[in-house]
């Protein structure tokens, strides 16, 4: 029986953060698909578009911009290094850093990739001013969580 002052049972469909998890699930669904003609996991997918907007730089600016940890990042490189898409090499002005770059192998797969937004669009079934609108928003909810606002 509730009383005035017990909290309310948490009902997960009520939950924002559940809505973003499980909408998280199903478009990690929809790139495994798109992204195993390339043979990369989304994680590693989103290290290349990195690398592809600027080449050769240290593996904390990649963390920055992914929100991950050099923990997170180390295996992940490892891989799409093994698989001669980067290179790694300690920065020549500080040894603590380590910079990777794209090999002619990845820069060659930015073209292959590139038509996977267009297939993403199509699977949302959602106008691109739509996609827009949610990303602004998503972006917005990020920064004010990240502020601790």
């Amino acid at each position: 029986m509730d009383t005035p002052d017990a909290p309310a049972v948490p009902l997960l469909d009520n939950q924002l953060c559940f809505a973003l998890y499980s909408t998280g699930l199903a478009m990690n669904k929809v790139y495994r698909k798109l992204l195993r003609k390339l043979d990369l996991t989304y994680p590693q997918y989103l290290v290349m578009m990195v690398l592809w907007e600027r080449d050769a730089v240290t593996v904390s600016d990649i963390g920055a911009r992914l929100f991950l940890d050099s923990a997170t990042l180390t295996p992940l490189l490892k891989r799409l290094e093994a698989a001669r898409l980067v290179t790694r090499t300690r920065a020549a002005a500080d040894e603590r850093q380590v910079v990777v770059a794209l090999t002619d192998g990845g820069r060659a797969m930015a073209r292959e990739a590139g038509a996977i937004q267009e297939q993403v669009l199509c699977a949302t079934a959602c106008s691109p001013d739509e996609l827009g609108a949610i990303k602004r928003q998503l972006e917005g909810l990020r920064a004010k969580l990240a502020s601790g606002a």
